[in-house]
């Protein structure tokens, strides 16, 4: 007979996976809204940590980070990628992107940011994504461009690099 004990120490001996989701927004011209997070080097979508132990899914995750860090409450379109990212001194993330659409003017007016965690935001052409998306994130970025461009199905990467 198994014991809550029991399924306790096992469900804690699992591997551990991070997850995290973002939502991709662009403007009239195709650029993508990129912000500047004041924790770290670099730029990243609108997006953060999925908080899964309070039960929240990706696409709940991806919606509470956009409204959290850029003041947008809108429900995310499609899933675009999903990548399976290794990181030395980390357990694997599992990092989605949704379809955000194209914002207007307006809504790009309307962007208010979260002063405790980012500094700015700005429009990148795709040419230059690479540039501010070094590694992974960039290719993901870009896959995801791919999927909007060709219509197709949601892309399934490792490491930035589609596998499916």
């Amino acid at each position: 007979m198994t014991t809550t004990e029991d399924f306790a120490a096992y469900i804690a001996s699992l591997p551990r996976v991070l997850a995290g989701a973002a939502t991709l927004f662009r403007d009239a011209g195709g650029r993508v809204l990129l912000v500047e997070p004041n924790y770290r080097e670099g730029w990243a979508l609108p997006g953060g940590t999925i908080e899964s132990d309070d039960g929240e899914t990706p696409r709940q995750g991806a919606r509470r980070e956009t409204l959290e860090e850029i003041g947008l409450d809108r429900e995310p379109g499609r899933l675009l990628t999903v990548d399976w990212v290794r990181g030395p001194g980390r357990p694997p993330l599992v990092a989605y992107v949704y379809d955000g659409g194209v914002l207007t003017d307006a809504e790009f007016g309307a962007i208010r940011l979260q002063e405790a965690e980012l500094l700015s935001w700005r429009l990148v052409d795709r040419a230059d994504v690479p540039e501010h998306l070094p590694g992974a994130l960039g290719r993901r970025v870009l896959a995801a461009l791919d999927v909007l461009a060709e219509g197709g199905g949601t892309a399934e990467l490792e490491n930035g690099v589609r596998v499916a």
